[in-house]
């Protein structure tokens, strides 16, 4: 068994989702499904933790705990509190898995890309978007930057209202390989006409976009899903959508093989999902 696959040593049964608010957080449905369908009698539980109580959440965990998933506000404050975080995840400043060390201790990575990267693969994306738009700068558009250097992308336009965040972005992208430039958020045909659209602006802020969606001929993964279609997914002109629930599901899928070294049920997982859910992407 590869010590990326740690979780499933004798002992370790205890797993879950920490961030404030957490009440809506899809993740204990994903996990507890996976679990079912591997046989494994272990517990998943949603946990409201935020910044100041992250501390003593981890200096409580013993033995019996392979792993914690994270959300906001969590990503970024966890990374001073681990032993080891993966290069990728320091490099977007964004942990959402938590993992027992082989030395002991707890180390961090990131699964969000591979969400994204397998959603779209899983979507029909099948030749390499030489051209992308990512729409918003956020913490979601960080692990997009290392989704689409996964990907093969080469060039990389980041629109959004801050310039200081588009900045940030471009600068980021560049360290990833991709040659980047910046735009705000007014809709445009030469950028929405990208081998492939990243928007991770909330469902109707991407409206204005979908005048020009219609004539899109490359790739949309629209990580908003409630409501499911968006406006801008509705509209869209290309044949391949992926959506936040795709990218939620494969995100928890590697989050299970690496708690547990098995290979989980995926469409049992996907069976877990709400057909239209009203809750937060964690």
């Amino acid at each position: 068994m590869s010590d990326e696959r740690i979780g499933s040593r004798a002992g370790r049964h205890r797993a879950a989702v920490l961030g404030s608010p957490i009440d809506h957080s899809l993740s204990p449905a994903l996990h507890r499904a996976a679990y079912r369908s591997l046989g494994l009698e272990w517990t998943y539980e949603p946990y409201d933790v935020d910044a100041k109580a992250l501390p003593s959440f981890l200096a409580g965990l013993d033995a019996t705990w392979a792993g914690l998933s994270l959300t906001m506000p969590l990503k970024q404050v966890v990374i001073s509190l681990l032993d080891e975080v993966d290069p990728e995840a320091v490099q977007l400043a964004s942990v959402n898995t938590v993992l027992p060390h082989p030395g002991g201790g707890w180390r961090g990575t990131n699964t969000d890309v591979y969400g994204m990267v397998e959603s779209l693969s899983q979507a029909g994306l099948g030749s390499v978007p030489g051209t992308a738009t990512i729409l918003g700068a956020g913490a979601t558009a960080r692990s997009a930057i290392a989704a689409l250097a996964r990907l093969g992308c080469s060039q990389v336009a980041v629109c959004a209202r801050r310039p200081e965040a588009v900045e940030g972005l471009s600068e980021l992208a560049e360290q990833f390989g991709l040659s980047a430039q910046c735009s705000d958020l007014t809709p445009n045909a030469e950028l929405i006409g990208a081998d492939l659209i990243v928007s991770t602006l909330p469902g109707d802020a991407a409206a204005p976009w979908t005048e020009l969606a219609g004539g899109a001929r490359g790739a949309l993964l629209d990580v908003s899903y409630h409501p499911w279609p968006t406006p801008l997914a509705a509209a869209w002109g290309g044949s391949v959508i992926a959506s936040g629930r795709d990218m939620l599901l494969w995100q928890a899928v590697e989050q299970v093989r690496l708690m547990t070294g098995e290979e989980p049920s995926v469409a049992a997982m996907r069976q877990a999902l709400p057909s239209d859910p009203a809750a937060r992407p964690a």
